[in-house]
């Protein structure tokens, strides 16, 4: 199984996660694929995510961090379903000494990401 995050606006207009996984037995619609790379050391501030998509870290560990406190560290390997478009957002910081290497799968609207939340 593929590790997965779920990053997401709450009721209470703040972004929460959910750990989980990627159901990878069924397709999911996308609209395009665009390819990122961050230096090592970077961070980036309260942000919210622009669109649903994937992001699939393929080099670079990252701590992410909620307004709530909530944390949870992407490895390569690792995908951040991004859900959380409005409301108080999220930030990240590299932890290691590489660049952040990722590639987004930027979802056509209304698709079922095939998120697959862990059991409670």
């Amino acid at each position: 199984m593929i590790r997965a995050y779920r990053l997401y606006t709450g009721p209470d207009g703040n972004s929460h996660v959910v750990r989980g996984t990627v159901n990878g037995a069924k397709l999911v619609d996308a609209r395009s694929v665009e390819f990122k790379e961050t230096p090592a050391h970077s961070t980036f501030d309260w942000h919210n995510d622009p669109t649903p998509q994937y992001v699939i870290t393929l080099a670079g560990v990252l701590e992410f961090a909620t307004v709530g406190g909530e944390t949870f560290t992407l490895r390569p390997g690792d995908v951040l379903v991004a859900e959380d478009h409005t409301g108080s957002g999220h930030k990240w910081r590299l932890i290691n000494d590489e660049p952040w290497k990722r590639a987004y799968v930027i979802f056509k609207e209304g698709v079922n990401t095939q998120f697959v939340p862990d059991a409670a």
